[in-house]
């Protein structure tokens, strides 16, 4: 046991004797192992602090009062941001529901730190204050901002005082007779009116001379009425469109309204403007052959097509025009009535066109007359209607002079020379309307 080596006596943690360095390293190595310790000290603590803010405990009590101060006011200030971001949003949520805000709220104040590390209040003044955005709730209280078109109409109305509000007045609209076929791109419901309009601003430019007989030495009214009664003839035996029929009409008094016709050629004319109408109005125009066979091969082929060319030099190539057929379709479907008052209509219409003394009315006045005449025939109640009036422009009073003409027309038609009108509607097709007795409110005393 005494062969085992002691240690050397002094103070805990001394350095072995041999272990020592020599001479002025003492010094030295002695300081250098005492700052080691202070060193290590010094980062433990400064974790500590790090942990403490952000676990938010409290720092250790031999801090500094400046740290001490600055943890405090890390922790106010976070629950002084939220109180401040709810008050907010409560004002916001009374301004939106109309509560009044709370009367008796401090204004929050906000500490920090001055040089020596003291907690110090900010004054009130130098503290930005919040914005409040007010949130309009469509209540009638909110006030409007007025306009400078507003501004300069009321200037201007103050200032002359012809500009004023003006007063609604009760207009009754009337019935749409279109809303059917709204949907139907043929009957081209946009611009319908606007055509119409157009066809009554013009059809007084395109009107045959309802005198031009004066001018003509060999015919007479009776042989252009025999000619007009043969032509509704052929058209209804060749199954023709009515359109056919309106226009080739047209044609003959436009024609005869221009130029001398011998007697001779006026079956030449009107044969040649049934042709021309044909080729306007027709998918499939009947034959120079078969028109030749209609009247007993009295002319050529080659008078036909001579004939056509010049009826068309004369007339400029001008066949868009308005005619009775164009008005009466519109005019029967403001109407609105059945098949009974369409065929009544046509009847009168065609009674209309045999007539010479009848070019004294426009095509627009004579189709209403025939809607009239038709109305009055077949007893409809009432005899013309607001949706009537507004489509044709043309009051009943207006209508009773050209209603009284073809009422006289439907009187006389049984004993008449030319029967083809009467004849073609006394047939069950179309309903037999010639056969149903005037109307004796209309007819002349």
């Amino acid at each position: 046991m005494a062969s085992k080596r002691q240690p050397l006596p002094g103070p805990r943690g001394a350095v072995p004797a041999q272990e020592q360095p020599k001479n002025g390293d003492a010094a030295r190595f002695v300081r250098r192992m005492t700052t080691v310790p202070q060193a290590a000290a010094r980062t433990r603590h400064a974790l500590n602090d790090v942990s403490n803010r952000i676990n938010v405990r409290p720092a250790l009590a031999n801090r500094q009062k400046q740290v001490v101060v600055a943890a405090e006011n890390c922790r106010k200030a976070i629950p002084q941001v939220a109180a401040r971001s709810q008050r907010a949003l409560v004002d916001i949520g009374n301004l939106i529901n109309g509560r009044p805000a709370p009367a008796n709220r401090q204004k929050p104040l906000v500490a920090a730190p001055d040089r020596n590390g003291k907690a110090v209040k900010l004054k009130e003044c130098c503290k930005v204050k919040p914005e409040v955005i007010a949130i309009s709730s469509g209540q009638r209280g909110s006030r409007r901002v007025p306009t400078l078109t507003s501004v300069l109409t009321t200037c201007s109305r103050a200032s002359d005082g012809v500009i004023g509000t003006p007063k609604r007045t009760h207009v009754i609209q009337p019935y749409d007779i279109d809303a059917a076929d709204a949907h139907n791109e043929l009957a081209v419901v946009e611009y319908v009116e606007d055509i119409y309009r157009f066809y009554k601003s013009t059809e007084g430019t395109c009107l045959p001379l309802s005198s031009y007989m004066r001018s003509q030495e060999e015919i007479n009214e009776r042989m252009r009425a025999i000619l007009i009664d043969w032509i509704i003839e052929v058209q209804h035996r060749l199954v023709l469109m009515p359109e056919t029929l309106y226009l080739t009409v047209y044609i003959i008094d436009k024609y005869l309204s221009m130029e001398s016709v011998p007697r001779k050629e006026l079956q030449l004319v009107g044969i040649s403007a049934m042709l021309i109408a044909s080729k306007y109005e027709e998918i499939w125009a009947p034959l120079v052959k078969d028109l030749l066979c209609l009247c007993d091969n009295t002319f050529s082929r080659e008078q036909v097509l001579t004939k056509e060319k010049v009826i068309l030099d004369k007339l400029h190539w001008n066949l868009t025009v308005p005619t009775m057929y164009m008005f009466i379709v519109r005019y029967l479907k403001a109407a609105m009535g059945d098949k009974e008052l369409e065929n009544m209509t046509f009847f009168y219409s065609e009674l209309a066109l045999v007539q010479y003394t009848m070019l004294v009315y426009p095509p627009s006045m004579t189709a209403a007359a025939a809607v009239y005449a038709a109305r009055c025939t077949i007893q409809m109640d009432p005899l013309w209607t607001d949706t009537l009036e507004h489509h044709t422009g043309l009051t009943e009073p207006q209508l009773l002079d050209c209603a009284r003409r073809l009422m006289f027309f439907h009187n006389i038609a049984p004993e008449s020379k030319q029967k083809a009108v009467y004849r073609k509607y006394s047939s069950p097709r179309l309903g037999a309307v010639a056969l149903q007795p005037p109307a004796k409110k209309l007819l002349p005393v």
